[in-house]
């Protein structure tokens, strides 16, 4: 009798081994499930967000651009009747117009995800830091060491400009600053990304709610890069991506 209970007991503590492993491979499978539909919805949102990017550029490009071409070439065929007192005025609106081109050239290409496949990372973001020097915008520098020609494959440089850009863009409209840094260090396993601005900066508490923040650290998980954003209060924003080369 004693023989036969304690084979029960085993019985149902061997069961109840085997139920609970069961149990944390379902529940471990569901979390996986989760994670993936969750990555998957991400990169969907991305590729839309890109993909409106994309078209945004070029209806700049063909539209706008073709708009601002024409009156360019019109105010070049009227250069010759305008009168000795108003061709200061006159050069001068066609400077404008002449710049305004170019910003929209400039501009549309950021946009594009596939110019900035085919300029590179640090391409791109030089030029983004040039435009904005021409633009008085902001006191804007990149400097870069290490070698660029580690590999980097082309949708994750995409992402990783768009991460900066997003901060370019919070810099430039809310934080007041007069100085924009930007460094680029690479290594023989990854790149790391700093960005860093002189202005009035966020209370880290109340910035983890933005949708820009949420925005940047969920571009940063799909490719398994590394984050940081730090700030205090008047004292500026920094940004720290790390990033590891993919295999090809």
């Amino acid at each position: 009798m004693v023989g036969v209970l304690i084979i029960v007991c085993i019985l149902i503590i061997v069961f109840f081994i085997v139920f609970q492993k069961r149990k944390n491979k379902l529940l471990l499978d569901k979390i996986k499930q989760r994670q993936a539909f969750e990555e998957e919805i991400s990169k969907t949102q991305i590729e839309i967000q890109e993909q409106t990017l994309k078209n945004i550029g070029q209806d700049l490009h063909d539209n706008v651009g073709q708009l601002l071409s024409v009156a360019n070439m019109q105010l070049s065929m009227l250069a010759h009747q305008v009168g000795s007192d108003l061709q200061d005025s006159f050069t001068e609106s066609k400077n404008l117009v002449k710049e305004s081109l170019q910003e929209l050239r400039s501009l549309s290409k950021s946009l594009n995800s596939d110019v900035i496949v085919y300029r590179g990372l640090q391409e791109s973001l030089s030029t983004e830091i040039d435009r904005f020097n021409k633009l008085g915008l902001i006191n804007a520098e990149i400097t870069v060491t290490g070698n660029e020609n580690y590999f980097l494959k082309g949708k994750d440089s995409i992402i990783l400009f768009r991460i900066l850009q997003e901060f370019f863009s919070n810099t430039i409209k809310y934080s007041e600053a007069s100085i924009l840094e930007v460094h680029i260090n690479y290594t023989p396993d990854f790149v790391e990304l700093t960005a860093v601005d002189d202005g009035i900066g966020f209370d880290e508490l109340t910035i983890e709610k933005g949708s820009g923040l949420i925005n940047m650290k969920n571009r940063a998980e799909l490719i398994d890069a590394e984050f940081k954003m730090t700030s205090q209060l008047k004292e500026g924003v920094k940004l720290y991506i790390k990033y590891y080369y993919r295999s090809h």
